[in-house]
């Protein structure tokens, strides 16, 4: 089959899990022997991948965006015959036998605060007030979620409000994101294509362009939501991309039940059209090498994301001032970055703990393999996590996991710790069981490590490849936009 694929991240050009996942599943669906294309936002002056070279057609004149109105308009289609290009802008990449990249290179936005370090000309944070919106159609229903304003049971002096949509998006990235999609028309034009699969709202009005155009069948993919983001306070245009995006697709992929349940709910997507595809991870499991700990006799916790609202990192200072209480000797590691760092910083200073929590920032490579083999316990307290791929990978380097009941990991792994992630007590007791109790954390280490072996990228593959095949069945056979018309 072969498949354009549209995604904002790929290492090395990360912020967060979704460069992770279009990589996996990529690399998969390549093994099996499937051809894929990947078009991203390449930023400028970054050097490539070891194993993935993205060569920018913005370089060439052809490259221009096509004048028009906003992405998915069928007018976004430039009528102009494209001039023969002295070389595709479509590269293979060492280690890929039948995918190639390309780049659209501009100075793009990431979609995500507390990414990692890719350069000024893409993480442009805005310091300029703006009102959220709250408006969802009518056609939506509501539903409970996990944390926003609205949730109770929270841990008093912890529940920090959601942040307003300039703190979460850069103030042109809905920008960013229409002009995109008119790059990405025109570089597909000449691109045989049997089905596009979007990744997250930053490509669906891609997606639906190219799909329009080109007459293919459209799967969009939900790695997160607008809710889990930012709780009930949204941000109404990116809700409504969206929104958009999964109504005009022929498939929704969802990353767990949880995610399904929201765009049902939320968005007004029939279920019978959304497929759950859970995430997986690279298997290949050697015994990692002993690393040094921060102080002789301390144990280590850590948390590792975003610190931001979803990801609920007040709830793991508040349970680390109460795990000191009974365990003296634990250091608190938090990696990451983000638009709540000073908040979370400030918070372990007030509760005098400060001495005890080390901020490293964003971390990748041996950096962030090191801190796997220090850590004797890993938390995800996350207030809405659609998946929660660092669970895997801690399972990966043999930690010992605790997880927030609101997440999708929690839908297929038994041999973690669940928690409610307001419950800051429950979280502090079950970092002490771990701390205190090796059989425990033996035990959690060896069947997790068995549950992971099942949670493979090429049964995600198959799985999307499955969805594929529902998305294409009623088409016609595939062709490219030169071609259409």
């Amino acid at each position: 089959m072969r498949i354009l694929m549209l995604g904002w991240e790929f290492p090395p050009y990360i912020a967060g899990g979704l460069g992770v996942a279009c990589h996996g599943l990529t690399r998969a669906l390549d093994r099996a022997g499937h051809r894929v294309t990947f078009v991203l936002p390449t930023p400028i002056g970054r050097p490539d991948a070891e194993h993935v070279r993205l060569l920018s057609p913005a370089r060439s004149a052809e490259a221009r965006p096509p004048p028009g109105p906003v992405p998915g308009d069928p007018s976004l289609i430039d009528p102009v015959p494209p001039r023969p290009r002295p070389e595709s802008p479509f590269q293979p990449a060492p280690g890929f036998r039948y995918t190639r990249f390309a780049g659209v290179e501009a100075s793009f936005s990431s979609p995500y605060p507390g990414g990692g370090p890719v350069g000024h000309s893409v993480m442009r944070w805005t310091e300029v007030a703006e009102p959220a919106a709250e408006t969802i159609p009518s056609g939506a229903e509501e539903a409970p979620l996990a944390g926003g304003a609205a949730s109770g049971g929270g841990a008093p002096g912890v529940r920090a409000p959601a942040p307003s949509a300039s703190q979460v998006y850069g103030t042109d990235l809905v920008h960013d994101v229409e002009r995109f999609a008119r790059l990405v028309v025109g570089l597909v034009r000449e691109e045989p294509f049997d089905l596009v699969h979007a990744h997250d709202w930053m490509t669906f009005p891609a997606g639906l362009a190219v799909a329009r155009a080109s007459g293919r069948p459209l799967v969009v993919q939900v790695h997160s939501t607008e809710f889990d983001r930012s709780g009930e306070h949204v941000d109404q245009r990116v809700y409504d991309i969206e929104r958009a995006g999964m109504v005009g697709a022929d498939r929704v992929i969802a990353v767990s039940n949880l995610t399904r349940s929201i765009c049902v709910a939320r968005y007004g997507v029939p279920a019978e059209r959304i497929d759950v595809v859970y995430n997986g991870i690279e298997c290949e499991r050697g015994q990692p090498p002993p690393g040094a700990r921060i102080e002789r006799g301390d144990r280590v916790v850590l948390f590792l994301g975003r610190l931001t609202f979803q990801k609920g990192p007040e709830y793991f200072i508040a349970a680390a001032r109460r795990v000191l209480e009974k365990v003296p000797n634990v250091k608190f590691i938090v990696a990451g970055t983000g638009d709540m760092a000073a908040k979370v910083i400030e918070q372990a200073a007030s509760s005098g703990i400060g001495s005890r929590v080390f901020f490293t920032g964003f971390l990748r490579g041996k950096d962030l393999e090191r801190v796997f083999r220090m850590a004797d316990c890993y938390v995800m307290p996350s207030v809405s996590e659609p998946f929660g791929l660092s669970a895997l990978e801690a399972i990966r380097q043999d930690v010992p996991t605790i997880v927030s009941r609101t997440s999708g990991v929690s839908e297929v792994l038994k041999h973690v710790l669940k928690v409610n992630f307001w419950d800051v007590d429950e979280l502090a007791n079950k970092i002490v069981a771990v701390l205190r109790h090796p059989p425990l954390a033996q035990a959690l280490r060896a069947e997790s490590a068995i549950e992971v072996q099942r949670l493979t990228w090429d049964t995600a593959a198959h799985a999307c490849l499955d969805c594929y095949a529902r998305a294409i069945k009623p088409r016609k056979p595939a062709g490219n936009l030169a071609t259409l018309g």
